[in-house]
């Protein structure tokens, strides 16, 4: 049987051998020059060699670029694909914008922005040309006389040619768009040190064919000049333009291309910040080889070779600009965000578009700068000569400072570094040494130790501010500290402090949405003690006002939350539960953990800024808590829009308790003695407007709140040190209405004098007929009021009160009067008093005079007069 088969094997083979014999193919290769004829020459011999190792030349480099094209036995490493030539990854920034367009920031490894054609200058790609590959529209991808002159120069010990080298700019534009020379391209063979450079060679003149048959000569330009690195943190010739010229490609000078495509050579070397000498010489030589190829004539070559390099560098810090807090908050969010869609937020050239309005941002950054410059020189005569930090007895605390570093990752490494060497670690916190630190005057270079340099930062107050709108749920400014570069806590949704009465809101809202409770409902202001069990122990709380007095009066729960008026807030707590005030912060958006004790209702529990804004929304917009929203939408590097963003909503009250508590908030400003009334100082925010608000302050002034809402604007402040324990002592300068109110107050100001189309204009709150509302539940309670037996001196304290508010009654009062009304003067620094700073009858006599209604207020005025 075997012997059968290896009979017809034979057979087969001989017949396919008969067949190849009489074949064309065979008649060729068995002719001249492939076989030797009788009595040939010498001269023939060696021809006949040469032209079959000439053959075998090509059929050997076909075999062996088609074997690096296709990766045989995966040797050679890979190359891009059709897919990849087609659509190049080129790591882009992504770009961070406000709402009405402008750029907040970028995200980058690589600062690259692209541009189009049409957008670089004609004086960059003749340069470019003219110094990397003159012959750059003749070839189609490789340059054979280029590789050619470079061979010669090296065998002739002549170096490179003066167009530079064989690389052209196809092959270079290869190399930077898919690494053929990185680790992760290599095979087997491409480990081999000589046989390494043939590889990466091979595949570079592969790719760069196929670049050429895919791409015009323009778009491979285009992609060129946007791919390259031109040092310093550069990369692409947007970037590069900006970095060192302060300018765009297409507004680039002649001497200014030739400088860029210079840089190209040797980023660092070349640098015209660092290495001007250099780059002024590499400069010239790119302008001489324009020169020789006719892009320059000779007048405009000898005029650009004298300009000087007039470098204006400027570099893309991330720590300067507008909303740098926003933008580390929302550097976290978007790494979620592209994590869990497939994107690369550093590389991916992403456009998202946030709902910060830039105006706004502005305004609110300025305002937090001017007051808390003018706070912070409070706090430092404050303690002068003393130590802020200090314990709940007022007792400073020992080793504060020395506990603080400790806790530092800086001083964690030292001891590593020192091997817990506690001798050397003692004297390292303690040597000076040079360093620049932050202060309201500008950055100082200093010398300062350690541990001084942590003493020096401890003394610095914080703030945030966080503005919305309270329909669309849009934030439009976020200010999360006073600088980002020295303090990069953010404090409007990192940070959680206590709220102290911003809270109090909550308690009379569920009041009034679900226990039947009206602004009018009374209370006596008197002591108040409530019994609670608290992890098993039964415990009694007993809450204070402020000043430590009560009245005794029974007054209204308007008036209650006007005063802040801690003792009418917890009998509603007692007769309501705190559990529902819980409940009602929690359907507000307040989810952070809160306390499960009586006092939760005052603010013990600490809760975050955004929080809070987006709670008092709650009461502007009908009732319906709108989720606080940063983004709109986010679109890829082609514009294509891949998300669009909506908040989430949820009825949290009915419309009718919603108005009662806006009406509630105006109490501060219109009840007697209310805790707003500081902003009637700020005579920027009056003129037919409204305004209500709540202050809040924490246990030993640690925290200082305000949150004001307008027609338009939910605003939050919050002040206080980094930690606790570093604080005011007095309410004259610790509370809430003498450290965040003011910045509230000096932020509106600015929003309403910006003369841009903000949205945001002063006005009246909507009625409950523009709101088409039926209020069920009494609400016009006005406190009465108590005047001074001299009619005369209380009608005068009158007219200062209401003048700022209503304007127009103004005109009405100065009818009775020749002298114009003014606020009182403080001589020594001839300007007027707020009512803070007025003499205390005089502010007496307003805190008690002023009406919660006009009309009462205007026909008390009438008699006195």
């Amino acid at each position: 049987m075997e012997h059968s088969l290896l009979r017809k094997y034979r057979i087969a083979l001989r017949y396919l051998q008969e067949q190849f014999t009489r074949s064309k193919i065979y008649t060729f290769f068995n002719r001249w020059p492939f076989r030797g004829q009788p009595n040939e020459g010498t001269f023939q011999k060696w021809s006949r060699r040469c032209w079959k190792g000439f053959m075998l030349f090509v059929v050997g480099s076909w075999l062996y670029f088609k074997a690096v094209e296709y990766n045989f036995l995966f040797l050679f490493g890979d190359l891009p694909s059709i897919e990849q030539l087609e659509n190049p990854k080129i790591p882009t920034a992504s770009e961070l914008y406000t709402e009405d367009g402008v750029l907040l920031g970028r995200y980058y490894l690589e600062n690259r922005s692209p541009v189009k054609y049409e957008e670089i200058s004609p004086h960059l790609i003749n340069a470019l040309i003219a110094t990397e590959d003159i012959r750059f529209y003749e070839h189609s991808g490789v340059d054979f006389k280029a590789i050619v002159s470079v061979g010669i120069n090296t065998v002739l010990g002549l170096g490179k040619s003066s167009r530079g080298g064989g690389s052209t700019i196809s092959q270079q534009l290869a190399k930077n768009l898919f690494k053929t020379r990185a680790g992760g391209t290599q095979g087997l063979f491409g480990k081999i040190p000589v046989i390494k450079i043939f590889i990466i060679k091979t595949k570079e003149w592969i790719t760069a064919i196929n670049l050429e048959k895919a791409y015009s000569k323009e778009e491979i330009l285009t992609m060129y000049f946007n791919t390259v690195d031109f040092g310093s943190n550069a990369y692409g010739i947007k970037t590069a333009a900006k970095t060192f010229f302060a300018t765009t490609p297409k507004q680039l000078n002649v001497q200014q291309a030739a400088t860029l495509v210079g840089l190209l050579k040797a980023p660092t070397y070349y640098s015209p910040v660092f290495k001007p000498q250099n780059s002024l010489r590499r400069r010239n030589l790119v302008l001489a080889q324009m020169a020789k190829y006719g892009f320059l004539d000779s007048i405009a070559f000898a005029k650009a070779q004298k300009a000087p390099l007039e470098v204006k560098f400027t570099t893309e810090n991330p720590e300067d600009g507008a909303g740098t807090y926003f933008r580390g908050v929302m550097n976290n969010y978007l790494l979620k965000w592209c994590e869990e869609n497939g994107y690369d937020l550093y590389a991916d050239g992403l456009k998202i578009y946030t709902t910060i309005d830039s105006h706004i941002q502005r305004h609110a950054e300025t305002a937090v700068e001017e007051r808390m410059k003018e706070l912070q020189a409070k706090f430092y005569e404050h303690w002068r000569g003393m130590n802020p930090w200090r314990d709940g007895n007022g007792k400073e605390i020992p080793n504060y400072i020395e506990n603080a570093l400790q806790a530092t990752a800086w001083y964690k490494n030292l001891t590593a570094q020192l091997k817990g060497d506690t001798a050397a670690i003692n004297k390292a916190i303690r040597t000076p040494r040079r360093m620049t630190v932050f202060s309201w005057r500008g950055e100082i270079d200093t010398l300062l130790s350690p541990l001084d340099s942590m003493k020096y930062y401890k003394y610095f107050l914080r703030a945030g501010l966080m503005a919305m709108d309270p329909y669309s749920g849009y934030i439009r400014a976020w200010v999360g500290g006073i600088n980002y570069k020295y303090f990069k806590f953010d404090h409007v949704k990192q940070s959680r402090r206590q709220p102290g009465s911003t809270f109090k809101p909550f308690v009379y809202a569920a009041a009034i949405d679900s226990f039947g409770y009206s602004p009018c409902s009374k209370m006596v202001d008197g002591p108040v003690t409530i019994q609670y069990v608290e992890n098993g122990q039964k415990k009694f709380w007993s809450p204070h006002n402020a000043d430590w007095t009560y009245s005794y009066d029974t007054v209204s729960l308007r008036y209650g939350i006007g005063r802040s008026l801690n003792t009418i807030a917890a009998k509603v707590i007692k007769e309501i539960g705190w559990h529902s005030v819980i409940n009602y912060a929690r359907k507000m958006g307040i989810t952070s953990p809160l306390d499960t004790i009586p006092s939760v209702g005052l603010g013990t529990s600490d809760v975050s800024l955004y929080e809070m804004v987006g709670a008092y929304g709650t009461f502007l917009n009908g009732g319906v808590w709108t989720e606080p929203m940063f983004i709109t939408r986010i679109e890829d590097k082609n514009g294509r829009i891949i998300q669009r963003f909506t908040p989430r909503r949820r009825r949290a009250m009915s419309p009718e308790s919603a108005f009662l508590m806006v009406y509630m908030l105006r109490g501060s400003m219109q009840e007697p003695g209310g805790t707003s009334a500081r902003l009637y100082s700020f005579r920027g925010l009056w003129g037919n407007n409204e305004i209500g608000g709540k202050t809040g302050t924490s246990s030993n002034y640690a925290d200082g709140w305000y949150i004001g809402i307008t027609k338009d604007l939910v605003t939050g402040v919050w002040v206080g040190g980094e930690d606790r324990s570093i604080r005011f002592r007095t309410s004259d300068l610790g509370e809430g209405a003498k450290t965040a109110l003011p910045i509230f107050g000096t932020f509106m100001e600015k929003v309403y004098a910006d003369s841009a189309d903000l949205g945001i204009t002063k006005g009246r709150f909507p009625t409950e007929k523009e709101l088409n509302l039926r209020i069920t539940k009494p609400y016009f309670c006005p406190t009465p009021v108590k005047p001074k037996p001299d009619s005369l001196q209380v009608a005068d304290s009158l007219r200062q009160a209401l003048w700022l508010p209503y304007t127009g009654w103004r005109s009405h009062v100065q009818k009775k009067q020749s002298a114009p009304l003014q606020f009182p003067t403080d001589h020594k620094s001839n300007k007027a008093l707020s009512a803070v700073s007025t003499p205390k009858p005089l502010a007496r006599s307003r805190r008690n005079l002023y009406a919660s209604d006009v009309p009462v207020a205007r026909r008390m005025l009438d008699l006195m007069t």
